[in-house]
């Protein structure tokens, strides 16, 4: 990898080359990984609401009763806490129920949460598919295998962006990481993980939706108990996911935005053409 470096902290993806006389159209994304892509806002935010609103059923994670409250959820005593801490919150209807409310379909909604969420996740599957058969005929599989040098540049590119807002702050250049591929390690590290979360949130929704039928499902997460701990902790990751991307995506510019919606990148000097791998 090119560890040269440029005097700005604009990221140096194929969104940053600069045009030349002789130049041409780069194909980022094809247009199955780009639809699948898209489909992902209104399948995970369906997941995620109906789910924590199954969650409200029977919690995960959960303590003796309280003496005061008879309370043994561990989000209602975070949605006590809020009612008691935060203001405009003093005088909220039911405290426990705060994070039910405000996160998912809400409290007592179990029957219209559980048809939710599996049509929410048949659909997931579905699009999942249709996501892989996109990386598949794209070629855009590629361009999400590790690399032996990923550890050392993501490092690299981590301090970057750590460094890059305090440099802005104080009018200082800042060394930004160049690389010739699509993706750059910490993006390729990121997209290669949300696959692979995906097929484990199947997973293990199928283990939690069928214990005794499929045991030895079960059994490889550890157990029913187990494998729901799995899957609250996966669907944290998709939402951890999801905000530094969408930060990120707007701070790399407008081009990379494009990319997605159009599947065709910035015009490129056909001298400096960023690899599609």
């Amino acid at each position: 990898m090119n560890s040269s470096s440029t005097f700005s902290c604009e990221p140096n993806s194929a969104s940053t080359l600069l045009a030349e006389p002789d130049v041409l159209v780069v194909k980022r994304h094809h247009f199955l990984g780009r639809w699948s892509h898209w489909l992902n806002v209104p399948l995970l935010l369906g997941l995620v609401l109906s789910g924590i609103s199954i969650y409200w059923a029977s919690p995960i994670y959960q303590h003796k009763p309280d003496p005061n409250t008879g309370n043994f959820d561990v989000a209602a005593d975070i949605g006590i806490w809020i009612c008691a801490h935060v203001p405009r919150q003093h005088h909220y209807a039911s405290p426990p129920d705060w994070i039910y409310n405000h996160m998912s379909l809400g409290p007592g909604m179990l029957s219209v949460a559980l048809r939710f969420h599996w049509l929410c996740a048949y659909l997931f599957m579905l699009h999942g598919a249709v996501y892989v058969a996109g990386l598949l005929m794209g070629g855009g599989w590629r361009s999400l295998l590790p690399r032996r040098t990923d550890l050392v540049d993501a490092l690299r590119m981590f301090r970057s962006y750590v460094g890059c807002p305090f440099a802005k702050l104080t009018g200082r250049n800042w060394l930004h990481p160049r690389f010739n591929t699509k993706y750059s390690a910490l993006q390729r590290a990121a997209y290669f993980s949300i696959p692979v979360a995906g097929f484990l949130s199947v997973a293990t929704g199928w283990a939690i939706h069928k214990p005794m039928q499929l045991h030895w499902l079960a059994a490889l997460f550890g157990g029913f108990d187990a494998a729901r701990v799995w899957h609250f902790w996966l669907m944290w990751l998709f939402i951890l996911f999801v905000v530094p991307h969408v930060i990120l995506v707007f701070a790399d510019g407008w081009d990379t935005l494009r990319g997605m919606i159009t599947g065709w990148s910035t015009k490129a000097g056909r001298s400096g053409v960023v690899a599609n791998e």
